[in-house]
């Protein structure tokens, strides 16, 4: 099975900036550039097949003309594509928002809900971002503080550098702040409930909209785990390797390369690897492919060992 590079879907939402195009050459015509999808089969937007012989599919397509056995076993509890994995260019800070689980959002929207992780790929000096409650209130407080715009204020805030890794279950309070580039992996959700928006206003003028009711339904009210959880480097042949992140819907790990080292994609899973920082090469039994900072790589379960070579960081997730 051949290693497989996408293009991804783009998003400009308005508090986008220009980083993903200007500083890591991503082919955008936005005016912003607030998201690309990188590892997506979600219908709001497709990422796709780049070069070779399946070039210019969608993703979603090649998952059906090669058949769901290149997801892996561990996909096969899953209706759907489980994962969605995207860049997050936060000029501006995001809404105050939160997710639901799946059992109200396949109930109340159709669709799987969001558990997320965050890996802060680059931010400016004094970024921050918010992340569930700083004290436990009731729904009652909730909604008196939305309604007189008080709820940062009981929210963990916490101050972010590059590195940081975020993990956010369903029912989390959050948002990103001004000035942080993230890698975001979640599950293939586009289920967001705005709760504060800072009195913005959309592209027709009019102020967007808040889901105050469902979010209160959802939103988990006492304090969050913050820690975060990333294991201490291991030594690997050509550099290191550290968990980030592990839940029921995905396995996150970072490799810092410098050298060449290899993995294993056997028959459980599937493996992305989206490049963060610098370049390099991955080799499979049937192609090479060369790669650079914000690239994202598919490998087909089963593809045996690939080697990785060059100087760089990479963000590798399985189901």
């Amino acid at each position: 099975m051949k290693i497989e590079k996408l293009t991804p879907a783009f998003k400009d939402y308005l508090w986008g900036g220009t980083k993903l195009r200007d500083v890591y050459g991503k082919k955008c015509d936005y005016e912003k550039v607030a998201e690309s999808w990188e590892l997506s089969t979600h219908p709001a937007g497709q990422s796709v097949i780049s070069g070779g012989e399946y070039d210019g599919l969608t993703f979603g397509a090649y998952i059906e003309k090669l058949g769901r056995s290149v997801l892996g076993t561990n996909c096969a509890r899953f209706k759907e594509f489980p994962v969605l994995i995207k860049f997050i260019d936060a000029k501006d800070p995001l809404s105050v928002q939160v997710h639901p689980s799946d059992e109200y959002a396949l109930r109340v929207e159709g669709e799987y809900g969001k558990t997320e992780m965050w890996y802060v790929v680059d931010c400016d000096p004094g970024a921050s971002l918010y992340f569930g409650v700083n004290q436990a209130i009731t729904k009652e407080e909730f909604k008196k503080r939305i309604e007189e715009n008080t709820l940062t204020d009981v929210l963990y805030k916490a101050d972010v550098k590059k590195g940081d890794v975020f993990f956010i279950q369903s029912g989390t309070i959050h948002a990103i702040g001004a000035g942080i580039l993230i890698c975001e992996i979640q599950q293939n959700s586009n289920t967001t409930y705005r709760v504060y928006d800072y009195g913005r206003r959309g592209a027709d003028g009019k102020l967007r909209e808040l889901h105050i009711d469902k979010a209160i339904d959802v939103s988990t009210l006492t304090p969050s785990d913050t820690a975060d959880k990333q294991s201490a480097p291991e030594a690997i042949p050509g550099g290191t390797k550290c968990a980030l992140a592990s839940c029921e819907y995905f396995t996150t790990e970072k490799y810092e390369i410098d050298g060449t080292t290899e993995i294993t994609v056997d028959e459980s899973s599937f493996a992305s690897l989206v490049v963060t920082e610098g370049e390099g090469t991955v080799a499979g039994a049937e192609n090479e492919v060369a790669f650079k900072a914000a690239d994202s790589l598919f490998v087909p379960a089963g593809a045996g060992k690939i080697t990785v070579s060059g100087k760089c960081t990479i963000v590798k997730t399985t189901v």
